[in-house]
């Protein structure tokens, strides 16, 4: 999962205020790009983009995997929308948002519940709202709570004056009362160290998601007796449900050193990734030059992953949703998710289409290994 790598504005995009976005697309043209071994598994071959130089995004003449890219079926454009639609979860509506920061019920009951002031309750981005707000947070002892154009619940609390556990048990008593009409898509915690001027958000962020419905994909492979190991932030979204191995990581690079771990550690199985700086260090922050050079970045390791491959073993490339840095808003984006699939025994230059849902590829996953889930259509036929 290539965390808000997406692919252009989806149909209903406008009504999310998010016309005009192209998270890959808006790079390249502003920007440039230079990914060959994505380009050669079929990137440049998603969507024509002919606005731009031929070379800008190349097409390969014969792409080395299948490519495709993903509808979002579900309402909304979040995280957990986006990993729950590929494990088979549709949500009818949409999690709640609160552009004007939390009512008076909720933070009053949770101010009573963990001891502690609140600064902030409002929608902000998060390294713009510890600088605003981390000195006096550091002078009261009041966290720091805010929102954004996701459905989360956020809390920033200085590392020397909340302890970490102290900022996990906060977020459990957030979760707690987060229901009904308030129940969030997550509650993060959001730890951070430094001094006024030079705040710097650490590596202990914790996610604590709404429990997905049962009978989702880690679900059925857990009843397959199937293997999973996750990979980043994913054990968060999916509280840890049919997820056997963990591993944490703190950086792009970090993870996919850890995805080549996990490879030589599992012979079978589900590797299931999310590599997070895209959205959280670039989109998020409309960081053009590091988007772009983080996937530079991942393109450079993909050799390495490639030549990990035992014969049998499959890749599937998307993302959740859009996090497009050149547009003036600092939120996720309602776009397309890309969909590259290779392995040493895939069929190569097979165009997948436009998938009517991210579910295709939890589907596809399912039957690999014998079972399925209640939404998406596998095509891991029109692969083999």
């Amino acid at each position: 999962m290539l965390d808000s790598v997406g692919v252009g504005e989806m149909p209903d995009a406008a009504a999310y205020g998010d016309a005009g976005s192209d998270t890959l697309g808006n790079i390249v043209r502003k920007r440039g790009l230079k990914v060959p071994n994505m380009c050669a598994l079929g990137l440049g071959n998603l969507k024509p983009m002919p606005d731009m130089p031929a070379d800008a995004l190349p097409k390969a003449e014969h792409p080395a995997g299948s490519f495709g890219k993903c509808t979002l079926a579900s309402p909304g454009k979040d995280t957990t929308t986006g990993h729950w639609e590929m494990a088979g979860i549709h949500l009818a509506k949409p999690f709640p948002l609160f552009w004007n920061g939390f009512p008076p019920e909720v933070m009053q009951e949770f101010e009573r519940r963990v001891g502690r002031g609140t600064l902030g309750n409002k929608a902000a981005s998060g390294t713009e709202i510890i600088e605003e707000l981390g000195e006096e947070h550091m002078r009261t002892g009041s966290v720091i709570v805010y929102t954004s154009a996701d459905s989360v619940f956020q809390i920033a609390a200085h590392e020397d004056v909340v302890p970490v556990w102290e900022l996990y048990r906060m977020c459990e008593i957030a979760r707690d009362i987060l229901r009904g009409p308030y129940e969030v898509g997550r509650v993060i915690a959001r730890p951070f160290t430094g001094e006024p001027g030079h705040f710097t958000r650490t590596s202990n962020r914790h996610d604590y998601a709404v429990p997905p419905p049962k009978g989702m994909l880690l679900d059925k492979l857990e009843d397959a007796k199937t293997q999973v190991c996750s990979v980043g932030k994913i054990f968060d979204v999916f509280l840890g449900r049919g997820i056997e191995d963990h591993l944490k990581t703190k950086s792009n690079a970090d993870g996919m050193q850890k995805t080549l771990q996990a490879m030589e550690e599992f012979e079978r199985g589900l590797i299931f990734v999310n590599l997070v700086d895209f959205d959280s260090l670039y989109g998020h922050r409309n960081d053009v030059e590091g988007y772009g050079r983080a996937l530079e970045e991942f393109d450079a390791w993909l050799p390495s992953l490639q030549k990990a491959l035992r014969p049998d073993d499959l890749v599937i490339l998307t993302a959740d949703h859009g996090c497009d840095p050149t547009t003036p808003s600092t939120d996720h984006s309602r776009e397309y998710t890309p969909l590259i699939v290779f392995g040493p025994q895939a069929k190569a230059g097979v165009d997948l289409g436009t998938r009517a849902t991210l579910s295709d590829i939890g589907q596809t996953v399912a039957h690999n290994f014998g079972t399925s889930i209640e939404q998406g259509t596998s095509f891991l036929e029109q692969i083999q």
